[in-house]
């Protein structure tokens, strides 16, 4: 065991680790005891997708799996009918029950893409939260004043703008931090912007005397494509982790160079010391940015793909990119009608979202038909077979018929 480059690894891309030496002592009670040790991440399934965003904290779990880490995953179907205020400027919707399980499953089922699925517990906390009763929660809310959950800054700023802050929402850090009392977790993970919850569950653990006091590990939030804002599927910046393996290694090659090490950093499994190697070789031009990138995208295409199907990304990549190639598999949509705008087409072909960005990418030369850039933003197409192109990633085979 190198407990000093064990540490190194997991303090790698940490933004804070609250209790350093506990993590220390668990790791070497594991190697000199066998003793294994639970670490917990809560995920409320607000959306069906996992994204690249969310694997940040996942890659770290699975690191701590091999050392000798249980992960406690636990899906917030309970809370995650509250939905979490942290960051929010404004009360959210409520999930209906079905919507939050449905999400939930699909979880389940990409997760273990990242974990090891034996050293692993899937935990619903709606198990324990539905027993806790009406005393058990009045019990509960007793621990904290209304004064320390408007210490949290999104709260002291709703409340200053004299924006609303229902109950519920005092209520989710509690029922996080609560999760940690049943689970009597030893560590638990999350974002930066979850630091008040991850620390309302090692002072409720102490509270309720567990004999525990959780260590805790936030990471950072993980820039999207545009290198700017986190990765959110609402900013259209992300990689989702079920895409094709076609999309996920174009979009990973159209990052910046500069996102390229950061992605390194939080999403390869590539030691510190290969990272080290790869930049030494970059400055000193033994090493092309762009092939490190394609070696990046290949490594994480694998991871959720296959290497295979890796391989044959780049080469279409490849093939699209460097000989002005057509994808060997094009979408096809038949459109019935005298003709149709162009704008609409693109909404009508899945390539764009709105008629109104739609237009953006028209009037920005963006969009091909048959190969030839067009900046008719009125054009309608009418009967026959066109390719469309956005861009260098998105095509579609459309065809007008009467």
């Amino acid at each position: 065991m190198d407990i000093v480059n064990i540490l190194a690894e997991i303090k790698r891309g940490c933004t804070e680790i609250i209790d350093e030496e506990k993590i220390e002592n668990l790791i070497k009670n594991y190697y000199e005891k066998g003793e294994n040790f639970f670490i917990k991440a809560g995920f409320d399934p607000t959306a069906p997708d996992l994204h690249l965003g969310h694997s940040v904290v996942l890659n770290k779990m699975a690191f701590l799996q091999k050392h000798g880490a249980i992960v406690q995953f636990l899906i917030g179907d309970f809370t995650g009918q509250i939905g979490d205020p942290s960051g929010k400027n404004a009360t959210r919707k409520k999930l209906d029950k079905e919507q939050v399980l449905k999400n939930a499953k699909t979880y389940e089922d990409q997760v273990f893409k990242i974990l090891d699925k034996d050293k692993t517990q899937i935990q619903f906390n709606s198990v324990w939260l539905n027993e806790l009763g009406a005393s058990g929660l009045v019990e509960l809310t007793s621990t904290f004043s209304v004064a320390r959950m408007l210490e949290r800054d999104d709260f002291t700023k709703r409340f200053k703008e004299q924006s609303p802050i229902s109950i519920c929402e005092f209520l989710y850090p509690l029922l996080q931090g609560y999760d940690s009392v049943v689970l009597k977790s030893d560590i638990e993970m999350g974002g930066t912007d979850q630091k008040f919850n991850l620390l309302m569950g090692r002072t409720l653990q102490r509270i309720y005397n567990t004999n525990k006091e959780q260590a805790i590990i936030m990471m950072p939030l993980l820039e999207g494509l545009d290198g700017v804002n986190k990765m959110s599927k609402s900013l259209n910046n992300y990689i989702g982790v079920t895409e094709k393996a076609n999309d996920m290694y174009a979009k990973i090659l159209s990052i910046s160079d500069e996102l390229m090490f950061r992605y390194y950093e939080l999403l390869s499994q590539k030691s510190l010391a290969e990272l080290d190697t790869i930049k030494e070789n970059i400055k000193n031009n033994k090493l092309h940015p762009k092939v490190a990138k394609e070696n990046l995208a290949l490594e994480i295409v694998e991871r959720f793909h296959s290497k295979e199907q890796a391989n044959n990304a780049k080469i279409e990549f490849d093939k699209i990119h460097s000989f002005n190639a057509l994808p060997s598999e094009i979408e096809e949509f038949e459109f019935k009608g005298e003709s149709i705008w162009l704008a609409k087409a693109l909404v009508f072909c899945g390539l764009e979202n709105s008629t109104s960005s739609a237009r953006r990418s028209i009037l920005a030369n963006s969009v091909s038909i048959n190969g030839n850039k067009t900046k008719e933003e009125q054009m309608q197409l009418y009967k026959g077979e066109y390719i469309i192109q956005i861009g260098k990633r998105k095509f579609a085979k459309l065809k007008v018929v009467q």
